[in-house]
């Protein structure tokens, strides 16, 4: 089988590494950059994204997506949703129709308000596409660490497929037929993260992450299911299972982000000081604006996008979420 992982962040890596754990395989991992690909192939380890860990020497690093793409079996998708569609565009060519195409990716792409398998449908004109998601740090992951994810796909035969190819004895992969609320779950966790950062960075303490936590799980139900997803879905690995690790892991770049706002430096200074890409910070965005299309209530979310692209201090977002008129739970 030959397996091509594109994206050379932090979670393509770790795949690649966790591919090759089984032996006949013909492994592919495709970095954007040619001199990041370059230093990848020599030092054979990622050292500004997942530094220690081993990519073994079966597994081929390329900067050329065309041949990366070529022949290929099996196609991961590991690209941060802003710039999944030209990446994609440029190996469309060589992609036929039978391929399968797996997608890692956490996010809902800015203006077409598009999921990631929306968005590989789309430009590579298929419909085998499969979802991945869950709660999956490549640093824990890649070090066999045990986790278990969802494969999620319209025809359960290929998430299925996916499930062999990946599961190890320390990476236990699911299936379902709900990508709707895989990827939303994957999408929503990212906003919510950046609300916990915020909280742990204004010092406020357990009780304050747990109610975010919560009702931040309330807020994901609310709009999956206006979407479309099913809400068990939301309530399992892809939804909690994700919303817990992004919210309290020290690998979280999305809480990371939350975290340094809280202690009151601005979006622009955070995201230029950043190796990796945050999705949370442009998934907020769509988020919002979709919930104000279809009329969902997201106070969270709100604020978050408040802090992020309005000015809004930390704090006072804050007030605004606990002073709002009392409800019933």
């Amino acid at each position: 089988m030959k397996i091509t992982i594109l994206g050379g962040g932090a979670m393509g890596t770790g795949l690649a590494v966790l591919a090759a754990d089984r032996p006949g395989r013909d492994i592919t991992l495709w970095a954007r950059n040619a001199e990041f690909a370059q230093a990848m192939r020599e030092t054979r380890e990622n050292v500004r994204l997942l530094p220690g860990i081993k990519i073994p020497e079966s597994v081929t690093v390329s900067a050329d997506i065309t041949s990366a793409v070529a022949d290929a079996d099996l196609i991961v998708a590991a690209i941060p949703t802003a710039y999944l569609r030209d990446a994609l565009a440029a190996s469309a060519a060589c992609v036929g129709p039978d391929r399968v195409v797996v997608s890692v990716i956490k996010g809902i792409e800015n203006t077409t308000f598009q999921r990631p398998s929306q968005i590989i449908s789309e430009v590579l004109q298929t419909d085998r596409v499969v979802v991945l998601g869950g709660p999956s740090h490549s640093e824990e992951f890649a070090r066999r660490k045990p986790a278990s994810v969802v494969a999620a796909a319209s025809q359960l035969e290929l998430a299925q497929q996916v499930q062999e190819v990946f599961s190890t004895e320390r990476f236990r992969i699911y299936t379902n037929s709900d990508v709707i609320g895989v990827e939303l779950g994957g999408a929503l966790k990212n906003v919510l993260s950046i609300a916990v950062g915020i909280c742990d960075g204004l010092g406020f303490g357990d009780n304050a992450k747990a109610a975010l936590m919560t009702r931040g799980l309330v807020e994901m139900t609310r709009f999956g299911t206006t979407l479309g997803a099913d809400p068990n879905t939301l309530f399992g690995l892809a939804g909690l299972g994700d919303l817990i690790t992004t919210c309290v892991s020290h690998f979280s770049r999305n809480r990371h982000v939350g975290e340094r706002l809280g202690r009151g430096e601005s979006l622009d200074q955070i995201l230029n000081s950043m190796n990796a890409v945050a999705e949370g910070v442009r998934t907020t965005r769509s988020v919002h604006d979709l919930a104000l299309k279809h009329s969902i209530d997201m106070p969270i979310t709100r604020e978050v996008h408040a802090v992020l692209f309005e000015g809004k201090a930390p704090a006072a977002a804050t007030d605004s979420l606990m002073c709002r008129p009392p409800r019933k739970e």
